[in-house]
């Protein structure tokens, strides 16, 4: 029996979402999602989340077995300047999300961030207390309490994802001009949005709830760095660390990286290798 989706936002992650629910057509699933600026595929539904009288309009004509919210305000120090849209974005657009989805009966997967951490002791597992330290982390807070207020749902924490943006493809593209990279000092779980994806995707077939983290190998940002220059036949010594980033107005934590245990012992491939990850980057 076929399988309905909807995937809210067509970001990094959701745009590999939406080509891996399209390429298992043959296997009855039916994908629909949303886009805020342009359409990536051209058959999608344009939608603002704050416009919260439409978002709940169209879970509930959509009516899908599972939603996958992939829609986030992730501009750590926007958040910190236009608090009200972060607010609105990250937090009460997922109240109505869940509100819907109770009323149709579909199950919800809402996706979450490391920065709910303070980052004082990394390797943070799913019931370890949240301490943000900035005002992305505190809106992403929220938003799990709001999707966690249904009992049908999945809190996905992930971190540092990437793909044609983050970190990784910053390195690859300042390396390949002879540019040099300055990695802030700390620790994190970064992940490819396609690896995120086929997670996600295996996650919610499995109907899942609660929380679960889904990340990649702990890893310091001057240590990726080196690695991604390894992979892409790069000179790794324009790279250096440095404690402070110019130009950053919100706090970061220093080591937000994630306990991935229970995933790995739920998943059956690997979808945390730096390696495997890397793959994944696109310039």
């Amino acid at each position: 029996m076929g399988e309905s989706y909807l995937v809210l936002g067509t970001g990094q992650l959701g745009s590999e979402l939406v080509e891996l629910l399209r390429g298992e057509r043959e296997k009855g699933k039916d994908v629909v999602y949303t886009y805020h600026g342009s359409d990536p595929f051209g058959f999608g539904q344009q939608l603002d989340v704050t416009n919260f009288e439409l978002l709940e309009d169209l879970v509930i004509k959509a009516s899908p077995d599972v939603i996958i919210n992939s829609v986030a305000m992730t501009n750590v120090d926007a958040c910190e300047s236009d608090r009200a849209r972060a607010l609105k974005v990250n937090a009460e657009a997922v109240k109505h999300v869940a509100r819907a989805a109770r009323v149709v009966g579909s199950y919800l997967v809402h996706v979450s961030t490391d920065y709910v951490f303070d980052g004082t002791k990394g390797l943070y597992r799913e019931d370890e207390e949240p301490n943000p330290i900035n005002y992305y982390g505190l809106t992403k807070l929220l938003g799990e309490a709001y999707a966690l207020s249904y009992d049908d749902s999945l809190v996905v924490r992930t971190s540092g994802v990437f793909r044609d943006k983050g970190f990784p493809s910053f390195v690859i593209r300042q390396l390949r001009q002879g540019r040099a990279v300055k990695a802030y000092a700390g620790f994190y779980s970064p992940i490819s949005a396609r690896k995120l994806a086929e997670a996600i995707l295996a996650l919610a077939e499995l109907r899942k709830t609660g929380i679960i983290n889904v990340a990649g190998e702990r890893v310091s940002r001057y240590q990726l760095a080196v690695e991604v220059a390894k992979a892409f036949g790069l000179d790794p010594s324009p790279v250096t660390e440095v404690k402070e980033v110019e130009g950053w107005v919100a706090k970061r934590p220093y080591d937000s990286s994630l306990d991935i245990s229970r995933a790995r012992a739920l998943l059956n491939f690997d979808f945390y290798s730096l390696k495997e990850n890397l793959r994944h980057a696109v310039v």
